[in-house]
């Protein structure tokens, strides 16, 4: 269960400035769920609009948009009058329906008092193209896959999501707590966050059953390219998604369209990235070679990596063997450790909700795994598989910028070395707390 969107959208309900909600992300991310579950814990009754699986819903929004006729001839469809403030209004698959989704900015502006949360698999797609209602009418939330300290409360280990909520300081954990924590992450690098393998590994343990839940997702999102991308970019999306495990596991993971198909250049697959990137299946990280604020007005955007929505579907892609679960720390090091890298990425999207950047020195002699920023600070990250805590690249990085604090993420305890900061990978969605506590 995703707590901390479920309190995102109690705070909605009772806002005053409350507009028609929008929750995006991937396809199987739990959208669906979290929202009928909101409806019957929080509302009278839920009317669900599923545009995807009732082609005649679509008919309510041809004729006309206003929010009166739309709602009467819904509760007649549905036999259920809609009432404010009482009832949650349901739109799903959204993007199904452009009409649909330019009534919501008509539901802001005279029906606000009807509490509408509309969601959608390919949702950024939809909006990035024209003909988009005005973002302004909306509030938008994001739903990613879950991260580590989700995976904890669905094992049943709430109380390690407490500890490590409530470090405050650089002190190592005891040594108990450290290794068992190490061995759940070793968990969540093969099942990774996706509710329906999560769900079933809780209940059942099964690693195969779950690598077989994993690629039947992959399945759908490869059947997606086929029945809403552009024809001409379809087989450049399956060759770039096929190629992310390939390019993550070399030791030098920038994303080179030659290694996609030979002799391609960015022009021609441009879109189709853009495309998997809306669709919220990868996350770009693009390279700076300098540390100033605002990051993004520094990017270079012709050099970037790619990741993977999920750890766990990365490892599906990469068909990893399933026995790797099994065997201690030998995951993290797979892949010329693309799996924590993946997972670090993905931990920084989810926690931080931050474009992804990489320091990569002039001539590229020196690179650091991560940039992030926080109220106008800029924290460098570097990411390491194992125990190792030789830090080339961080030292490289404070010989150039000297800043105030270092952070590195690796399996050693917490603790603090001068300006440098180590946290353990599980803990990496403290970085920012700690940093700025100037413990």
């Amino acid at each position: 269960m995703k707590r901390d969107i479920y309190t995102k959208l109690l705070e909605w309900k009772s806002s005053s400035r409350r507009k028609p909600l929008l929750l995006q992300g991937a396809r199987q991310t739990g959208k669906t769920y979290i929202l009928k579950k909101f409806g019957r814990a929080d509302y009278e009754n839920t009317v669900y609009c599923n545009f995807e699986e009732d082609a005649d819903l679509e008919g309510f929004f041809q004729r006309n948009l206003n929010p009166d006729i739309i709602l009467a001839e819904l509760s007649l469809y549905k036999n259920l009058e809609i009432r404010p403030g009482s009832d949650l209004v349901i739109f799903d698959e959204i993007q199904v329906s452009n009409r649909a989704l330019n009534s919501l900015k008509y539901f802001a502006e005279q029906k606000n008092d009807i509490h509408i949360a509309a969601a959608g698999s390919l949702l950024g797609v939809k909006l990035s193209g024209p003909g988009s209602f005005p973002v302004g009418k909306v509030n938008f939330f994001s739903l990613y896959p879950l991260t580590f300290l989700e995976f904890l409360d669905a094992m049943g280990e709430s109380r390690y999501r407490k500890l490590i909520e409530t470090i405050a300081e650089p002190v190592p954990l005891a040594e108990a707590f450290h290794s068992h924590l190490i061995d759940l992450l070793r968990r969540y690098y093969f099942v990774g966050g996706m509710p329906e393998a999560v769900e079933y590994f809780s209940a059942e343990g099964k690693g195969q059953a779950v690598r077989e839940i994993q690629e039947e997702i992959i399945k759908s999102y490869v059947l997606d390219f086929a029945k809403h991308a552009p024809t001409t970019d379809i087989p450049k999306l399956t060759r770039i998604w096929d190629s992310i495990p390939g390019h993550l596991a070399r030791e030098n993971k920038k994303f080179v369209f030659s290694a996609v198909k030979k002799g391609a250049r960015a022009r021609a697959y441009e879109n189709a990235l853009t495309w998997l990137e809306d669709a919220g299946l990868i996350h770009r990280a693009n390279a700076i070679s300098t540390a100033k604020h605002p990051l993004k007005h520094y990017a270079d955007t012709s050099i970037f990596k790619v990741y993977a929505l999920d750890v766990g579907l990365l490892g599906a892609m990469a068909r990893s063997p399933v026995a790797l679960l099994v065997h201690g720390k030998r995951l993290f090091n797979e892949y010329e450790g693309a799996f924590v890298e993946n997972y670090i990425a993905q931990q920084i999207v989810s926690h931080f909700h931050q474009p992804l950047y990489y320091w990569r020195s002039k001539g590229g002699k020196a690179e650091l795994d991560f940039l992030c920023e926080f109220e106008g600070r800029i924290f460098p990250l570097e990411v390491k598989a194992g125990i190792n805590p030789k830090s080339k690249s961080l030292k490289s990085y404070d010989l150039q910028f000297n800043p105030s604090s270092l952070a590195r993420t690796n399996l050693l305890n917490l603790k603090k070395d001068g300006k440098i900061y180590n946290l353990p990978l599980y803990a990496v969605s403290q970085l920012f707390s700690l940093i700025k506590s100037g413990a």
